[in-house]
């Protein structure tokens, strides 16, 4: 059965990572993952954004990638040793800081891709997203931690599971068991999606048989970074059922011409 994380939304998804920072964008100083980020990528008539979410020295969730400020602000402190209040300061002037509860409050009809960066982000998940599983999905590249977010959120009390997609492990064993035509039930059960880059470290990920082996499940998949139109099209027309980029806006008019 189809998650409701899918239902009704349109086909191929255009995930938007970290949201849309366009060039006018850049030159305003917005940053990913903040407020004008996901605005701008809910603009352009993308319907799911990816994001990333780690805990700050208070313990709250928030939308960040990286493990420390270096790479935005150069700063080099960790996410976690810096207080809410703090980082929020800091985004103040660049799109705005969004926490996960900020996110699905501000953004309600925009689903969302939640990738679990710690192991101290899993267990907080719960009560945020209890009630909002129809329009998340859970991921880590972590399959442990994966699996305590979403254990975490069903302690919550949610009513119907997150959707999920799986990590490192359940995808190397998926393109494995796909390669030499054997079945990856057991790796795949209880996921929706596979979100993989089509290479890495000049391996293929993505090959047909992955995607036979997917769809013969039930699974979606996504395949992670790709900004060129042509790419997103190739891509596509090999069965993958999601787009990720950082391009929502030329995706979403690239893939809406099918």
């Amino acid at each position: 059965m189809t998650h409701p994380y899918f239902d009704t939304a349109t086909s191929p998804r255009v995930l938007a990572h970290r949201g849309l920072v366009t060039a006018a964008g850049e030159d305003s100083g917005v940053w990913e993952n903040s407020a004008a980020a996901f605005a701008a990528a809910q603009a352009a008539g993308a319907e799911y954004i990816e994001t990333d979410c780690r805990v700050t020295a208070d313990g709250d969730v928030v939308l960040f990638h990286d493990d420390t400020l270096t790479r935005l602000t150069g700063d080099d402190r960790q996410v976690s040793a810096v207080t809410t209040k703090e980082l929020r300061d800091l985004f103040a002037d660049h799109g705005g800081l969004l926490s996960l509860a900020d996110a699905l409050a501000s953004f309600p009809g925009t689903r969302f891709n939640i990738d679990v960066k710690t192991d101290a982000a899993a267990a907080p998940l719960g009560p945020v997203l209890a009630a909002h599983t129809e329009r998340v999905l859970v991921t880590s590249f972590s399959d442990r931690r994966r699996r305590t977010a979403v254990a975490s959120v069903l302690a919550a009390g949610a009513r119907l599971r997150p959707a999920t997609s799986g990590g490192s492990s359940t995808i190397a064993s998926l393109r494995a068991l796909s390669s030499v035509r054997l079945s990856p039930a057991r790796s795949l059960r209880d996921l929706d999606a596979v979100q993989i880059p089509e290479k890495q470290s000049g391996l293929r990920v993505l090959t047909p048989a992955l995607i036979r082996a997917a769809h013969a499940h039930g699974v979606e998949v996504h395949v992670w970074t790709v900004n060129d139109p042509e790419d997103m099209v190739r891509l596509v027309a090999m069965g993958v059922d999601g787009i990720v980029s950082d391009r929502a806006d030329v995706a979403v008019r690239t893939l809406s011409r099918g």
